[in-house]
């Protein structure tokens, strides 16, 4: 029994690490992407400089906390940092970092307001398409 404890205790162990080195060979280039050196992305998260480092090294994992403002100030979603979902994929190239924080609190909107703020957006969206096609602005 105890040496089927251990098996699954070694297990449990190599996956943690296989998660943290994932997690890390996310996080450095993301970071090197949005130009922030260790230290400004430690200011923007509000963790010393060594933590970001330790992050990128794979020898700690931040807190739920950590782990969604580290997601914020790279522009991307927590689940891409620490699972790299090919779903969040096109969130960590989103560049406007207010514009996505906007998206994601619309996503908690309910379905009504939801569909009003799509209705705008289109709106506005097909408006812009128009002045382009007639080359002016209307207003």
């Amino acid at each position: 029994m105890s040496a089927t404890l251990s098996a699954i205790s070694k297990s449990f162990w190599l996956e943690h690490q296989l998660e943290m080195t994932d997690f890390a060979s996310r996080l450095k280039p993301l970071r090197a992407q949005r130009g922030l050196s260790q230290s400004e992305l430690a200011k923007l998260v509000g963790v010393h400089y060594n933590h970001i480092g330790r992050y990128e090294r794979g020898q700690s994992k931040p807190g739920a906390q950590t782990l969604t403002k580290l997601a914020e100030a790279l522009g991307v979603s927590s689940d891409f940092l620490m699972d790299g979902n090919t779903d969040d994929a096109a969130k960590a190239t989103f560049q406007d970092r207010e514009l996505l924080i906007q998206f994601k609190q619309v996503e908690q909107l309910n379905d009504n307001d939801k569909h009003l703020v799509k209705e705008f957006l289109d709106a506005f969206l097909t408006k812009k398409k128009l002045e382009q096609i007639l080359g002016h602005s209307a207003a």
